[in-house]
């Protein structure tokens, strides 16, 4: 009200301030009109309508006012100023003696009266200078900003600004590339002027609002004139500073989002990889279609070692890896309040850690049923060779046998050789149930092939079923000539009961040769020095039957030559075969030569046999003796880890100083790895797959090795972020070990991990009131989601450091960025690319262009840009 009646009484004491303030008012709305591309000539005709006083208010606010009325009528135009002067009083401004009518009359008073109290309002009122406001605080701006320069006395707004030297300070303390102060005249009040407007027209966007003849030869310039010039000056200023300030604000949090892009792209590039790699070779390791040859399945087993020893390691640090990078991903972001991080989909930690389960679980089956199926193979190819062996042993005896029962010879044989030929038929059939075993050995061959599923067993089926078909039809035949014989036997009556003697002696001899000669020559599959010892001790055994079958083989001989000499003595003709079995004494003679031979043969092959087995069970010792002593090493190294983990004592560099050294131990014991992985290769190499000397196999080795990797790794890294978190919170090394003291205090079962109940009473014991109901109940449920955001039921000690930490923390906050982002868009609602590109540097302009969506709001040009929307994202919120 004060401020009203002192212009109204102004201008009538001066009209030279009328004049100032008319030119004054009009430059100044000029300067906002033209952003919507039009402007005033005559300050009272331009305004009677209230339309362009309506978008005068809306360009300064950035407000949008109610729909004009587009009437020419007298009642339009004072319903449009109406609205004009509604919207202003709702801004908290008084109007006095100010009305529509009086506006639409083109009264100039009142119209000034009104610019003057929108300039004070919009221009003026936001200014504060150490808690002054409006004109003190502009006031206060300029002499802090003059107070350096020689000649300049801010004091007021009218008689200190006259010599023109003030404006012309305010210029060169903030561009003093512009105007060159110490070639000024104080004596040059025109010229100094005339500078300072044209300076401010050209380079700082300042229309010229006054002229220096008006201002020089007026005793006492107008303030408001004055007031409203140089609050241009503050804003344009102001203003750059803090578009400045702005401008690193964004660069800062720009930078920090360009970084974890980054590493947002690199998890999901390793993540790719990773799971690819997964992908290609599970399917391998689920194949379990078997290979005819033991040389191919072993091939096979050579490669899988190849993939334990050479491709899976590095697999193993690249997962490990993996989630040491996300979880320092997702600290980055949690400090700097961004979003959670979240994988594209099927790229989780879980997501790779459930590949990698069904990856192992592939892998031990498979190298289970590799070992399996060699050692099937090695079975079926002892099997088959023993078949092929007993077969043809069975089909030479039978070769001749179908033919020899189908003849006839009885019928015109003598009693004696009838006698013969019966006597000969018995043995015969004693030698034919004798092979009765072989055939059912063969038989059982056949079938065991059939089961373990021979690649040749349709040829071995046909060769048994030949060999069966044959055995029953000498069955049939013996017995048909059995019956022919014993026909003929009632009338032959003689017969030589030494040749009878003899040949009941020979047979079963002969089936004792052939036995032995098959014994001898039998292949055999042993696994041990036990089982190759027991093959020792029965060839001993079988050694010492020798002298006495050797005097049954002179006993059977002396029957032969009893026989010769009854028939030198009564001068018979001796028979050149004995009738009643067609074995000889060079027969046994030559058979009992073959075992003879094959008796050092078979010493020489049993003694290689068990030279072969002791390398072998050397082998299992050696590798045992190095499994006790790892086994029990990586056992103690985790538990070891798993404590350091649990309860580490020291500053935080302290502690990483001591968990590198633990991980350098570690990796200095690889060579103990490496030296069991070669000693592995050499049992298995030698097909030994049972050790009983150990109960660590290299499967449990490797395992505990990669368990062992995974836990000192993860250790460092919890220890990393929680330096990044001491450095981003400015905790101190006091404040740490204060927190870790609390947490192991409440961390009943010392596994780095407190219980909803333990966190709880960690809590009550820090001073929360979590005891009352319900409210009690209410704030721990929401400072568990905080601390427990996946309801995994336990706070980890990073997740209670956070919590601790995270009310007192100064982070950027989606609100200022977007504040920043408003300075440096001149108060619009939208920013334009070129203002990015003048404002930020290159880099970061550019990332802002290609991220902002268009602006979709009414009155911006074309290509415009959303920053809130921007500012919005950046902090993963839908809506500020």
């Amino acid at each position: 009200m004060e401020q009203e009646e002192d212009w109204d009484r102004d201008l009538l004491l001066d009209p030279a301030w009328e004049k100032q303030q008319r030119k004054t008012f009009t430059a100044w709305c000029n300067s906002h009109l033209r952003k919507a591309g039009t402007q005033i000539e005559n300050i009272e005709e331009d305004f009677r309508s209230g339309l362009k006083l309506m978008l005068l208010l809306e360009v300064i606010s950035g407000e949008r006012l109610p729909r004009p009325d587009k009437g020419k009528m007298r009642f339009h135009k004072i319903a449009n100023v109406n609205k004009a002067l509604d919207f202003i009083a709702s801004k908290g401004v008084k109007l006095v003696s100010i009305g529509a009518e009086e506006i639409v009359d083109g009264n100039l008073k009142m119209t000034l009266g009104m610019i003057w109290t929108i300039i004070l309002r919009f221009a003026i009122q936001d200014i504060s200078v150490e808690e002054t406001s409006a004109k003190e605080g502009l006031l206060l701006w300029c002499q802090r900003k003059t107070a350096p320069y020689r000649n300049v006395n801010v004091q007021n707004f009218h008689t200190s600004w006259k010599d023109g030297l003030a404006l012309c300070a305010l210029i060169h303390r903030h561009r003093p590339d512009l105007i060159d102060y110490a070639k000024l005249r104080k004596d040059d009040p025109i010229g100094n002027l005339n500078t300072a407007f044209e300076v401010a027209e050209k380079y700082l966007d300042i229309p010229k609002m006054l002229d220096a003849e008006d201002i020089v030869n007026t005793p006492k310039p107008d303030e408001k004139a004055v007031m409203t010039y140089v609050s241009c000056f503050y804003h344009a200023f102001a203003g750059a500073e803090q578009a400045e300030t702005a401008a690193n604000r964004i660069c800062k949090v720009l930078a920090v989002n360009q970084e974890n892009e980054k590493l947002m792209e690199e998890y999901e590039k390793l993540a790719s990889e990773l799971l690819e790699w997964i992908r290609r070779t599970v399917p391998w390791l689920e194949n379990r279609t078997g290979e005819p040859s033991k040389n191919t399945m072993q091939r096979k087993l050579e490669d899988f070692r190849d993939y334990r020893r050479l491709h899976k390691p590095p697999r193993v640090q690249e997962k490990c890896q993996l989630e040491i990078n996300f979880n320092t991903l997702q600290t980055k972001l949690r400090l700097s309040h961004r979003p959670a991080f979240m994988p594209s989909e099927g790229k989780l930690v879980s997501d790779i850690a459930n590949a990698w389960r069904g990856l192992e679980q592939a892998e031990k089956g498979y190298e289970d049923w590799l070992l399996s199926e060699i050692r099937r193979l090695e079975r079926l190819q002892h099997l088959a060779e023993k078949f092929q062996q007993k077969a043809s042993l069975h089909e030479a005896w039978t070769r001749g046998k179908e033919e020899m029962l189908s003849q006839r010879d009885y019928e015109s044989a003598s009693l004696q050789e009838v006698r013969a030929l019966l006597r000969r038929h018995e043995a015969f059939e004693s030698d034919l149930a004798a092979h009765q075993d072989r055939v059912e050995h063969v038989a059982a061959l056949a079938q065991e092939l059939n089961e373990l599923d021979y690649h040749e067993a349709a040829s071995v089926n046909s060769r048994c079923q030949a060999i069966c078909d044959q055995w029953d039809n000498l069955g049939t035949l013996t017995q048909k000539r059995r019956d022919a014989l014993e026909r003929m036997e009632k009338l032959l009556e003689t017969i030589d009961q030494l040749q009878l003697e003899f040949a009941r002696r020979v047979a079963p001899f002969n089936n004792w040769l052939d036995g032995a000669v098959e014994d001898l020559q039998d292949v055999w599959l042993v696994h041990s020095v036990e089982e190759t010892q027991s093959l020792v001790t029965a060839h001993e055994q079988f050694k010492a039957t020798l002298p006495e079958a050797d005097q049954e083989r002179g006993a059977i001989l002396g029957i032969q030559g009893e026989i010769q000499k009854i028939c030198q003595t009564y001068g018979l003709r001796p028979s050149s075969t004995n009738p009643y079995i067609a074995l000889s004494p060079q027969d046994i003679n030559t058979k009992w030569d073959t075992v003879r031979k094959l008796v050092p043969s078979r010493d020489q092959t049993l003694q290689e046999e068990l030279t072969r087995q002791q390398v072998n069970e050397r082998l299992r010792r050696q590798f045992a003796a190095q499994a006790n002593a790892v086994g029990p090493w990586i056992q103690g190294k985790v538990e070891e880890v798993r404590r350091l983990a649990a309860g580490m004592a020291g500053s935080l560099e302290e502690q990483m100083v001591g968990l590198r050294q633990q991980e350098q131990n570690i990796i200095n014991y690889k060579g103990n790895i490496d030296q069991l992985e070669g000693d592995h290769q050499l049992l298995q190499e030698n097909l030994v797959f049972d050790n009983k000397h150990t109960v660590y196999s290299m499967e449990h080795i490797r395992v505990g090795w990669e368990q062992l990797l995974t836990s000192i790794a993860r250790t460092i890294n919890e220890v990393e972020n929680q330096i990044l978190t001491r450095d981003a919170k400015g905790l101190s090394q006091e404040q740490l070990n204060e927190f870790r003291a609390s947490f192991n205090h409440f961390d009943r079962k010392r596994n780095g991990m407190m219980e909803p109940d333990d966190f709880r009473a960690c809590l009550i014991s820090m001073g929360y009131d979590l005891v009352s109901v319900p409210q009690g109940e209410v704030e721990f449920a929401r400072i568990m989601t905080m601390v427990d955001p996946n309801a995994a039921g336990v706070v980890t000690f990073q997740a209670f450091i956070d919590f601790m930490t995270r009310e007192t923390a100064e982070t950027d906050t989606a609100e200022q960025v977007v504040a920043s982002f408003k300075i440096l868009a001149g108060d619009k609602n939208y920013i334009t690319p070129e203002e990015l590109r003048q404002e930020l540097p290159a880099e970061q302009a550019e990332y802002c262009i290609h991220r902002m969506v268009p602006y979709k709001g009414a009155g911006a040009p074309a290509g415009a840009l959303d920053y809130v929307a921007f500012s919005s994202a950046l902090y993963g919120e839908s809506d500020l």
